[in-house]
């Protein structure tokens, strides 16, 4: 058994396959997510976090500011990047 992480369900359902396993009843309290490392979900939980705090604004420093951290975000390791793409989060 692996780690745990609280989330809450606005957040979660940022997350695609998360969102589509609520909305699918496929998950009670615990979603499983077996294949995904907490590097990973940390990351994944980082990107949704922004783009849930930072709402579609017309605000043009907030809109840069969104901007800005999408440019800069995927500047990792490849591994870090390619591994939410195969696990399809």
């Amino acid at each position: 058994m692996g780690r745990s992480t609280r989330l809450r369900l606005w957040l979660s359902m940022e997350a695609l396959t998360i969102k589509h396993m609520i909305e699918d009843d496929c998950a009670d309290t615990v979603i499983p997510l077996p294949n995904v490392t907490s590097r990973i979900l940390s990351k994944v939980i980082e990107y949704c976090k922004k783009h849930v705090e930072v709402p579609k604004s017309k605000d043009p420093v907030t809109r840069f500011a969104l901007e800005t951290f999408d440019a800069e975000f995927p500047k990792v390791e490849l591994d870090t990047l390619f591994d939410p793409i195969m696990q399809q989060i």
